[in-house]
């Protein structure tokens, strides 16, 4: 089975960047397609972003401000995150066809 592990979270300021790589063990291809989730502090988990072959999508919170994308060479699904606003915190995971949920990256932005 493949399994995904997330990192690239850390502290970063309000307006900045952070770039979350899901690394796949496998195929990422075979596990399309991925979604990146974030659980914000008091609410339930959300999905934020999603690729398969030529298709992405976004919730309207993160529109214009995240980007993912997906590389089959070295099988990971990144997600580049810009303009960070404070409601962007919270622990983020990636989640393919099949796969288990990971530990996530945590991700603060705080002046």
């Amino acid at each position: 089975q493949v399994q995904l592990l997330e990192s690239g979270g850390g502290l970063v300021q309000p307006g900045g960047s952070l770039r979350l790589s899901c690394a796949a063990s496998g195929s990422i291809l075979s596990v399309l397609p991925v979604y990146w989730y974030r659980q914000i502090p008091g609410k339930q988990r959300e999905g934020v972003a999603f690729v398969q072959p030529g298709k992405t999508d976004y919730v309207d919170a993160v529109k214009g401000r995240f980007t993912i994308s997906e590389d089959d060479v070295k099988n990971t699904v990144d997600l580049q995150m810009n303009s960070l606003k404070p409601e962007d915190t919270g622990v983020y995971y990636c989640k393919g066809r099949n796969t288990n949920w990971g530990q996530g990256t945590q991700v603060t932005v705080a002046s």
